[in-house]
């Protein structure tokens, strides 16, 4: 299952520089706007100990984590919707995405120019919200005018988009983003195919000094104050200090760490973040041959989650073997597992939880 973030914000805000320290693909950083054109794309893996604790049972012969895709978006800039900065490219990029990861500047440096002049986060995360909410009337717009006349007729499906488009284009027009209208599961499967940009989970990334990584600053404090109502994920992290970390060995990084009060780097905290924010777990499969951790969505079903690794494996699923990891780990083998009770026979209605190691039985 493929997981894609976009990282957005203005320019110069620390967008690439996050990117590098998040990705092996180095995104080129300057002090200038429209530094990055062409989106970066970066495969990183998701950090999860568990993975290296079963390994550390099994002893395979290969490790498989699981990944996302960390998409590094030029910086957008006021009338972006319109095209201004090459503004209609770089919302295109933001559509193939599946959340986006919004970073704010609140650091003050002189030598780092700021596209308007001065700091602001509050207003800088307007401005990106504003051409993000003018795209989306964009197309709310094209589609209503598409199904008009159906819904006209009395056809119940064009009927059921103009209608659920209306309602998205008010609130819309308030100035609020489509992520907080008030759809029900219907009315948000109708909408699903616009793909509209602020339907997308966010995250915000609040870019700090040194100092202020752990208890955050008065922009910071201003920040939080402005979106306590969006119910949204706020992290603070020094840009300035992960890129310093990239090329520390593991032992000196944890020292660095420790050193500056954190406990795991603002990296490590971002994709962490970024894989729970669209509602995703991980089982495992074990074997001498591999252990490997699969992403699915909360709530899946066993044969769906058994589809994630082939899709012949749900169309001829007979059942599954499911260990809870902690029972893996107490235990030290499936075989003890067994033999203490701990191994389950799962059918076609298990929904299967975070951590769960799993054997599917299919029919081929």
């Amino acid at each position: 299952m493929a997981l894609q973030c976009g990282i957005v914000g203005l320019p110069n805000v620390g967008k690439s520089t996050l990117f590098n320290c998040l990705s092996s693909a180095k995104a080129e950083s300057a002090n200038y706007p429209f530094c990055t054109i062409e989106p970066n794309v970066g495969t990183i893996t998701v950090p999860d100990e568990r993975l290296m604790r079963i390994s550390d049972l099994v002893n395979p012969q290969k490790i498989m984590p699981t990944t996302i895709e960390i998409v590094d978006i030029a910086g957008l800039v006021k009338g972006a919707s319109k095209g201004e900065g090459l503004g209609n490219q770089f919302l295109g990029n933001i559509r193939t995405t599946n959340a986006i990861l919004h970073v704010v500047r609140c650091f003050e440096d002189d030598n780092i120019t700021h596209v308007d002049g001065s700091i602001n986060p509050v207003r800088d995360k307007e401005i990106i919200d504003t051409e993000l909410q003018l795209k989306d009337l964009e197309a709310i717009d094209a589609r209503m005018h598409k199904v008009r006349k159906q819904a006209d007729t009395g056809d119940k499906e064009g009927k059921q988009m103009f209608d659920t488009c209306a309602k998205v284009k008010a609130h819309l027009e308030q100035g609020k983003s489509v992520r907080s209208c008030d759809l029900d599961d219907i009315q948000w499967a109708t909408i699903r195919e616009l793909n509209l940009l602020t339907a997308k989970p966010v995250m915000y990334i609040c870019n700090v000094d040194e100092a202020s990584v752990i208890s955050g600053n008065a922009h910071t404090k201003e920040f939080m104050d402005s979106i306590a109502d969006e119910n949204a994920e706020v992290l603070l992290v020094s840009a300035q200090i992960e890129s310093e970390l990239i090329d520390m060995e593991e032992e000196d990084k944890m020292m660095f760490l420790e050193e500056m009060g954190l406990h795991e780097s603002g990296v490590n905290r971002i994709i962490k973040a970024a894989y729970h924010l669209l509602n995703y777990i991980t089982y495992f499969t074990a074997g001498v041959k591999e252990v490997r951790a699969w992403t699915i969505t909360r709530g899946m079903k066993a044969p769906q989650a058994a589809a994630v690794i082939h899709t012949d494996f749900e169309k001829g699923f007979i059942r599954a073997e499911v260990i809870a990891y902690e029972d893996f780990i107490a235990l030290g083998s499936e075989a003890k597992c067994r033999d203490a009770g701990k191994l389950r026979v799962e059918g076609k209605e298990y929904v299967v939880n975070d951590g769960d190691m799993m054997h599917f039985r299919f029919n081929v």
